[in-house]
């Protein structure tokens, strides 16, 4: 019984059996932003022309539209979140380096500083 718990939570949700939802950063938000773009586009086109055909085409290319481009636009936001880390990551590990040597930038600026009144 409690293996059968412990598989069920780590296996998550499978959209069309190949993506993970759970595990994949962005699927959750892209497609819960795609079925109200879906929704959103369908409505408003079947109270526009009354056509129901016509309108789900609509509901389906919203979804497409919305899912995918919220799904790159929080991707290229994490993306550049990780490259501003690892450069703070970086620079830290440098001053962890040359702190208290001659290459310290920060002993520069204060050396290139006037020592008093001339």
């Amino acid at each position: 019984m409690a293996g059968e718990d412990e598989e069920s939570q780590t296996k998550g949700l499978r959209l069309l059996g190949i993506l993970d939802v759970k595990n994949t950063p962005c699927a959750r938000e892209a497609i819960l932003h795609g079925a109200g773009g879906s929704v959103a586009a369908g409505l408003l086109y079947f109270l526009a022309t009354s056509r129901v055909k016509r309108s789900f085409d609509v509901g389906f290319a919203g979804f497409m539209l919305t899912t995918l481009g919220s799904w790159f636009y929080c991707r290229m936001n994490n993306a550049k979140l990780r490259v501003q880390q690892r450069m703070i990551q970086e620079g830290i590990k440098n001053k962890v380096v040359y702190e208290g040597t001659v290459l310290d930038p920060t002993k520069k600026a204060k050396a290139e500083a006037p020592s008093g009144p001339s």
